[in-house]
């Protein structure tokens, strides 16, 4: 049987408040293929962001096991963490999270230049002209619309090559056509890369993308549904990132 590329065993959170302990997560258990496309959905307060943090090991579990390609996180230092996380996994922002002093060319060779990558300007370069913004290299976040630091920053954490692509809400601050756009190419070019894509969203729509869908409640999992029985195959052709 082939390894996943992230299993969750057995995990809980707890947060300590003036009046005792608050249980956000509890008891979550599942596991992620290779190729696979997960939605995690659920009312505000059900734990999906919790959730997000633990499996990109930006928190860790108060019980039970993060796995990543065969890894505990725990036994991991911090150092072996922040490489596994740089070199494995790309995240895709809600609010983008551009480094508002460079430009959009700079801010995707970022990862790439702190991996020693000496291609690190041309491949960053390669990957705004992916996204449709091979015109805008030189501008920086401020100049660029929602849309458009939207395609930065997934070209950002697609650029390193990454086996585990994280999305919070990647459509949260666009609007309805541009978000539409935005799905388009975050499934297409998660497909081109061979890589596995969790995200997590309120969007229905986004959501029924993906071939797979974890709906939490009050910090478990109610129901872990396969929309699809097949990875999804979704085409960068079909969509126009220029729309963005």
């Amino acid at each position: 049987m082939n390894t996943p590329v992230l299993l969750l065993d057995g995990v809980a959170r707890h947060y300590r408040t003036g009046s005792g302990q608050l249980t956000v997560l509890d008891g979550i258990s599942f596991s992620v293929a290779a190729g696979e496309r997960l939605a995690v959905v659920g009312p505000s307060g059900s734990g999906k962001s919790t959730l997000l943090g633990l499996m990109a090991g930006l928190d860790a579990p108060d019980a039970g096991r993060v796995v990543v390609e065969g890894r505990d996180l725990a036994g991991l230092s911090p150092s072996a963490l922040a490489r596994l996380r740089g070199e494995r996994m790309g995240f895709v922002f809600q609010s983008y999270r551009l480094l508002p002093t460079l430009t959009a060319l700079e801010n995707i060779a970022v990862p790439l230049d702190l991996a020693g990558r000496r291609d690190a300007h041309a491949t960053a370069q390669a990957w705004l002209e992916r996204v449709g913004l091979g015109a805008r290299a030189d501008h920086l976040p401020a100049k660029l619309s929602g849309g458009e630091q939207q395609r930065v920053a997934l070209a950002r954490a697609l650029a390193p090559g990454p086996a585990l692509v994280f999305a919070d809400e990647p459509t949260g601050n666009l609007d309805s056509r541009t978000g539409a756009a935005m799905t388009d190419l975050l499934f297409g070019l998660v497909a081109e890369s061979a890589a596995t894509l969790v995200l997590v969203t309120h969007d229905l729509a986004l959501a029924a993308r993906a071939g797979r869908r974890i709906e939490l409640s009050d910090g478990r999992i109610v129901a872990d549904t396969i929309v699809a029985d097949h990875i999804v195959a979704d085409h960068i052709a079909a969509a126009d990132p220029t729309a963005c």
